[in-house]
C-alpha cells in the first residue's frame, strides 16, 4: 500500500489547478499551489478554500477534514520552496507543450528524487511531455474533468518510459481522494474523453447553427437524452442492454442500417470559421445571460445529486 503523500504541490492556479488543490486538500493533505502570475496566485489564495469547502455543502467531503486541509493549505513563495519538499506534483498550467516541457524540466531539478509527477493535459502525449526531464520514469498524465473536485474520472496515461511503481502509485493516489481512474492503452490526441466531447459538441454546434434547435434546448436534449443513459451505463453498455436478450447482436441487426445513415448525414468541418464562432458565442450568450453564476452552482448541484445517487445505486 502505498502511503498517502505528505504534501501535495499545484502548479497552476487557474480552475484545474484550484480544482485539484480544493480536492486535496478536502481529503486534509497539505497542499501549496504556485503559479508564476502573482494575480492568480492571490485569486487562488481564496478560490481554493471557497470550493474545498463547497465540498461540505454539495456532502462530498466532511467538515472537519476540510478545515483541516484548508488550515494545511499555502500559497507558494517560488517554485522551489513549492515543490522541494513535496511527494506529488501536479502540473495544471495552460495547453502549451513548449511551456510544460521547459516547467517539467525546472521541477525534475528541485523537487525530491522519490516525487511523483502528472501532468493535467487533455490531449499532450507523455513523451513529449517529458522528453526533458532526465528521470521520465516517475512522470505521467492524470487528466481530470471540469471541475476537477467534483467529476470522479481521471485519464491516466502512463508514458512508454513511465515505472511500474509510479503508475501503481498515481492510481492509489487518486482512489484515495475519491477519483475513477481510467488507464489508456496509448495516448491519442485528445485522449478518450476529449474525443468523444468533441464530435458530440461538434454536432451539437451544427444542429444549433444550423437553425434546428435553440442552445438551451440542445443542451437539455443532450443532459436528459444520451448523457443521461450514459451517466447509468456508458453509450456501448447502453447499446448493448437496449435490445433485450438480443444484446448489440441484435442491435446492430435492427439498427445498424439507421445508423450508418445517420452516420453519412453529420457534420464533418474541422474548423469553425470566424463568422460561425460569432454566431455560435452569440447564441449561447443570449441563451444564457445573466444566469451563469447561479446556473454553475445548480451544475455543481446537479453532479452531486447525480453522483450520490449512482454511488447508492452501485452499493446495493
Amino acid at each position: 500500500m502505498t502511503t498517502l503523500p505528505r504534501k501535495v504541490a499545484v502548479i497552476g492556479a487557474g480552475d484545474i489547478g484550484c480544482g485539484w488543490a480544493a480536492l486535496c486538500a478536502s481529503a486534509g493533505w497539505p497542499v501549496t499551489i504556485y503559479d508564476g502570475d502573482a494575480r492568480s496566485l492571490e485569486r487562488a489564495a481564496t478560490e481554493v478554500p471557497r470550493r474545498t469547502r463547497a465540498l461540505v455543502a454539495l456532502e462530498r467531503a466532511p467538515q472537519g477534514v476540510v478545515e483541516h486541509g484548508i488550515g494545511e493549505f499555502q500559497a507558494g513563495r517560488s517554485l522551489l520552496v513549492t515543490v522541494q519538499d513535496a511527494d506529488w506534483v501536479i502540473e495544471a498550467i495552460t495547453e502549451d507543450l513548449f511551456a510544460k516541457q521547459k516547467l517539467f524540466n525546472a521541477i525534475d531539478g528541485l523537487a525530491p528524487p522519490d516525487a511523483l509527477f502528472t501532468s493535467s493535459t487533455g490531449g499532450l502525449a507523455p513523451a513529449d511531455l517529458f522528453a526533458r526531464c532526465r528521470h521520465q520514469e516517475r512522470g505521467l498524465v492524470a487528466h481530470p474533468l471540469n471541475p476537477p473536485e467534483i467529476v470522479p474520472l481521471v485519464e491516466v496515461i502512463p508514458g512508454t518510459r513511465t515505472a511500474p511503481a509510479a503508475l501503481t502509485r498515481a492510481l492509489e493516489y487518486l482512489r484515495a481522494i475519491g477519483r475513477v481512474p481510467i488507464i489508456l492503452k496509448k495516448a491519442v490526441p485528445g485522449f478518450v474523453v476529449g474525443r468523444v466531447a468533441a464530435a458530440v459538441w461538434r454536432e451539437c454546434i451544427e444542429l444549433v447553427l444550423a437553425g434546428v434547435v435553440d442552445v438551451d434546448e440542445l443542451d437539455r436534449a443532450v443532459s436528459l437524452g444520451p448523457a443521461l443513459g450514459w451517466a447509468a451505463a456508458g453509450p456501448h453498455l447502453t447499446y448493448h442492454l437496449a435490445a433485450g436478450k438480443g444484446g448489440v447482436t441484435g442491435f446492430l441487426q435492427h439498427l445498424l442500417t439507421s445508423f450508418e445513415d445517420w452516420w453519412s448525414q453529420l457534420a464533418t468541418w474541422h474548423k469553425l470559421d470566424p463568422e460561425r464562432q460569432r454566431t455560435l458565442i452569440q447564441a449561447i450568450e443570449r441563451a444564457y445571460e445573466g444566469k451563469v453564476d447561479a446556473l454553475r452552482e445548480a451544475r455543481d448541484r446537479r453532479l452531486s445529486a447525480i453522483l450520490r445517487a449512482l454511488e447508492q445505486a452501485r452499493a446495493t
